[in-house]
């Protein structure tokens, strides 16, 4: 997909703010953050919907939403490490001979058959603890707008907050499970998935 620059920054900002606040910025906003005027920022949004990069609901403030198939540059850029063994964490093994490469972009990146990007998040509280999500570490999303049971999610509540839950769907309500029991579960009737956890990582 072809982005100029502004584009490119308006696609960034408009997905940080649905992922930190729940909503997008409205038109205004993005002219302020931009230094531009908000005719100009009219004439960039109009082009990225053209171009498939962003819906918008039409009569409605704060719609505007990036397509699932719509990849932000900083969501497929590659790390890769030199992958030089195996390690024991039991009883000590035979050294791994062969060399090879562990491509973060392979592991984390899109699967096969999707197209949506991902992104990390940095989590704060320890109500994901028994699932090994702790306090500080980084979760690798992918961002969607739909999970199955059982999936990890960032889901954005009807009171506007974000969290980061496991995914139960049952008859006409939706439970949000925390795996901690120091944490109640959320019912809610209705929630906005914006993306399902892949990944997690620790830095020490």
């Amino acid at each position: 997909m072809n982005l100029t620059p502004k584009q490119l920054k308006i696609l960034k900002l408009i997905r940080e703010s649905r992922i930190t606040r729940g909503y997008s910025p409205t038109m205004q906003e993005l002219a302020d953050e931009l230094g531009i005027s908000k005719v100009t920022v009219f004439e960039h949004v109009e082009a990225l919907i053209k171009k498939g990069a962003l819906h918008r609901e039409p009569n409605k403030a704060r719609s505007l939403s990036i397509a699932d198939n719509a990849l932000i540059p900083d969501e497929t850029r590659s790390l890769t490490f030199p992958l030089v063994g195996k390690i024991a964490a039991g009883y000590p093994i035979q050294r791994f001979e062969q060399s090879d490469e562990l491509d973060l972009e392979s592991v984390f990146g899109p699967r096969v058959g999707q197209k949506a990007g991902t992104f990390a998040l940095r989590v704060d509280g320890d109500s994901m603890r028994d699932e090994g999500i702790l306090d500080s570490d980084y979760v690798i999303v992918e961002r969607r707008e739909t999970a199955r049971n059982g999936e990890r999610v960032v889901a954005l509540l009807p009171n506007g907050e974000t969290t980061l839950k496991t995914f139960y769907k049952e008859g006409g309500q939706i439970r949000l499970q925390p795996a901690n029991p120091n944490f109640d579960p959320i019912i809610v009737k209705s929630c906005t998935i914006q993306g399902v956890v892949i990944g997690v990582m620790r830095r020490y």
